[in-house]
């Protein structure tokens, strides 16, 4: 079945081309094309496009197979282009005339969109809980390892004192800054384009306030046309969202094959959570963290497929939109299987102590050194040539106390201030709403 079908045939070579990967994407959409619908329907039963109990008869019909498509029960068979077909065959082979009631005031393409925000809001939720388990971790690790001392490096070369708190805390950080980008993708994801039909509004009296609120949209876009072009937009939102935070995890992922190698031993895990070699039986390999790096670069590159397969489109819906979804929806799964594997092995993680005392680190603490006379009186340029002078001469002797009290620094992590930037990026997502508002779909009305 073909939502467009007029009792005339496609050259099978062109249906294969056209359908594409749809049928084995679109079973992610199944649930959010049945919440749609039943907004769709209860704005049309409360409008008189359908009578109440043609609403409240396909209204039950939906719910059911949205319970199905959470079970994995629900599938797409090879008759139907897509999801949104398969779902309005279900609908007429259960209620007949009145299940093909369902598409009157709306176009496949407005069909798509809102399954499209709906599941993009979701996973959107389900990526910042995940984000959050791992901030929660950092922060845990940050304040466990604040007074332990570890080199800290510019240009790959030894430079500055640091301590495992500070490293922790900054991914920590990190984190809360990424979710703002996440946010945004957010907030256009969580907008209403249901009722823009195929991007020029419909002559039925369509109540798009009520879908808005049905489903617990914060706005909507407004206008008809506007609706369609977010189609590309959001996923390119969503896609810079992502690569912002693989880019976070990436670096972490670096840092940690860095620091468990044998050079620099910094840390360990488990040798359960690392592999070995065919021939070399020494070999603990960091292949989980070596997988999230490389799926984080995988990721990296989203925004800009995104953007090459969007950029040069006029206004209006055009099939190029298709393809986003084989790009986007497998980064999706791959993002939120960095953050729990993230999560899993730093809650294994071994951070070596007294690193700093080991006779390549004692220039780590030449700045300090500057630092103390410049407190004694002597002018920094001074203290500077005075302690590169005894470094080149053999006299440098390293003092291992050390005293940072401003914020954020190794003494003042600021791990609180930090928690709380977070609680307020959180804040602003405002899932809760959504959840109350797509809850009341599922709930049964009164004959």
């Amino acid at each position: 079945m073909k939502l467009w079908d007029k009792n005339k045939s496609t050259d099978q070579l062109v249906e294969v081309f056209t359908v594409g990967n749809d049928r084995e994407l679109d079973l992610v959409l199944a649930p959010y094309d049945a919440l749609a619908s039943i907004a769709h329907v209860d704005m049309l039963a409360a409008t008189g496009l359908l009578s109440k109990d043609e609403g409240l008869q396909i209204r039950k019909e939906l719910q059911q197979i949205y319970h199905q498509a959470l079970q994995g029960k629900f599938v797409i068979e090879p008759g139907a282009e897509d999801v949104h077909s398969q779902i309005e065959m279900e609908l007429t082979r259960r209620l007949g005339e009145t299940g093909k009631k369902v598409h009157s005031g709306r176009s496949r393409n407005d069909q798509v969109l809102v399954a499209l925000k709906l599941y993009f809001r979701a996973e959107i939720e389900q990526m910042v809980t995940g984000t959050q388990t791992l901030f929660d971790l950092l922060q845990e690790l940050s304040t466990k390892y604040q007074e332990v001392l570890m080199p800290g490096y510019t240009h790959m070369q030894v430079a500055m004192v640091s301590s495992f708190g500070l490293w922790f805390g900054a991914y920590a950080e990190a984190l809360a800054d990424d979710l703002r980008t996440m946010q945004s993708a957010f907030q256009l994801a969580n907008q209403n384009p249901l009722g823009s039909a195929a991007g020029y509004g419909s002559s039925f009296p369509l109540d798009r306030t009520m879908t808005t609120r049905a489903l617990g949209f914060q706005d909507m876009h407004y206008n008809v046309i506007n609706a369609q072009m977010s189609r590309g937009k959001t996923e390119l939102a969503l896609g810079f969202a992502m690569a912002t935070l693989a880019a976070t995890i990436n670096k972490l992922a670096m840092d940690v094959c860095l620091y468990a190698g044998q050079d620099f031993g910094f840390i360990s895990f488990p040798d359960d959570l690392t592999t070995g070699s065919s021939i070399m039986p020494h070999k603990k390999n960091p292949d989980v963290w070596e997988l999230i790096r490389s799926h984080c670069n995988r990721i990296a590159a989203l925004p800009n497929e995104v953007q090459l397969m969007i950029h040069n489109l006029p206004a209006g819906y055009h099939r190029d939109f298709q393809l986003l979804k084989e790009v986007l929806f497998p980064r999706i799964q791959a993002m939120k299987s960095v953050l729990d594997l993230s999560s899993f092995m730093l809650r294994h993680i071994t951070v070596q102590t007294g690193l700093i005392l080991q006779e390549k680190y004692i220039y780590l603490f030449s700045v300090e050194e500057v630092n103390r006379l410049v407190l004694q009186g002597v002018p920094f340029r001074d203290a500077y040539k005075q302690v590169g002078l005894d470094i080149e001469k053999g006299q440098y002797k390293p003092d291992y106390n050390i005293h940072h009290t401003h914020e954020g620094s190794i003494g003042n992590p600021c791990t609180s201030e930090i928690r709380a930037k977070m609680e307020g990026v959180l804040y602003g997502f405002d899932f809760e709403t959504v959840k109350e508002s797509l809850d009341k779909l599922l709930l049964p009305l009164s004959e």
